[in-house]
Formats: structure tokens, sequence, C-alpha cells
């Protein structure tokens, strides 16, 4: 099949949109910042990346609008000081992470609403997940405004420079990541998620 978006994101005999369901799977942008008056925040982004790793940059895409009608509040908080923090959701951190996805009230703490623990970081001052595997310290380098979508959603992208990296001590192992200790936790579509268990390898041809 094929089908113009700018029509529809729903042709027949798609109930619905197929678009995050193949691109996939995504890293969770568990992302954690800080207002203007030191409250703490914390929110999953399901558009995330790394976009260099020489300086090392990521970026998330902070979707929609607060219930009020504003800026999200992790945007209005990055706005405000220019810091925030990615961490890693690995299984251990699913569902907290799900519950940190609730809308809660301007000011309200998502980490004691899930039950985190926090982490003081070194060069920002955000806190981050306690018991994530890595956690990213990051300085706000740009927000970039793209076209809002059809029902005048308001859509950035908004890249960091990692100033700083936590790592666990027992997810090295043989001097790299053992990701089948983390078990990274992906977003699919719909309501689905993915887990990385199986792990191969390939070889460049050059």
């Amino acid at each position: 099949m094929y089908f113009d978006p700018a029509e529809t994101m729903r042709p027949e005999p798609l109930t619905h949109s197929p678009f995050k369901s193949l691109v996939v799977p995504r890293p969770i942008g568990w992302i954690s910042t800080v207002d203007a008056e030191g409250r703490h925040n914390i929110a999953p982004f399901s558009y995330f990346n790394a976009v260099s790793d020489d300086p090392p940059c990521v970026m998330f895409c902070p979707n929609g609008s607060h219930q009020d009608g504003g800026a999200k509040d992790t945007l209005a908080n990055i706005d405000a000081t220019g810091e925030f923090v990615f961490n890693l959701v690995g299984w251990d951190q699913r569902d907290a992470m799900n519950q940190t996805s609730a809308n809660r009230p301007h000011g309200e703490s998502e980490f004691e609403f899930a039950g985190l623990k926090t982490a003081d970081c070194n060069k920002v001052n955000v806190p981050r997940v306690a018991d994530a595997a890595a956690s990213f310290e990051c300085r706000h380098l740009t927000t970039i405004a793209i076209p809002p979508g059809q029902t005048d959603t308001k859509n950035n992208i908004v890249i960091g420079q990692v100033i700083g990296i936590h790592i666990r001590d027992d997810v090295i192992k043989d001097g790299k990541i053992d990701l089948q200790t983390i078990r990274p936790v992906a977003r699919l579509g719909y309501m689905d998620y993915t887990v990385v268990n199986d792990i191969f390898s390939m070889k460049r041809p050059d």
C-alpha cells in the first residue's frame, strides 16, 4: 500500500497510525530536569537518540504541550536552566519509567510519585536516577522548532552536549558495557515496548 501522510495517517485497512510502529525500536529518553525554583522533574520521551560522539551529543523531542497549554515542563525547565540529564531505562526501571509518563501538576516531583531515589550530578544542578545503569549530564546547546502537526501540536528538537557520564560499576565487564545485564527498554508503537535480550555481531567489510 501507499499513502500520503499529509492526507491521513490511518488509511484503510489501518486503524492506527503505523509511523511509530515502523521507526523502531527507539531508545527512551528518560530526561530529568529542575525548574527555576529547583523543583525536580523527570519524564520519558520516545523520540530520543545520540547525534554525535565527538563531542558526545544527544537529542530528544518534547513534543506537545502541557495540560494548561504552555510548554511541557521538561522543555520549560531546560529553557530556564540550560541543563538536563538522560537516564538509561533498564528492565528494572520499566515500571517506574512508565509511572513518570503521567501528567502531573506543575511543581510536583515525578521522582517522588514513582518512588525513585535520586543522586547528585557532578557538573549540572539536576538529579539523576540513582539506580540507572547510566546517566548523562547534559548542557543545552539548541532547540529547533519543527513544523506543527495537523492538530497544531508544538514540535521541538532539543540537542544537548554530554559533559559528564555516570555508569554503574556492575554493568562494566571485561572493559565493555554489558547490555545483557542492563537489558535496555525501547519504545515501539501503540502501547508496546521491547527489551534488549539478543545481541549479535557483524564485522564490517572494510
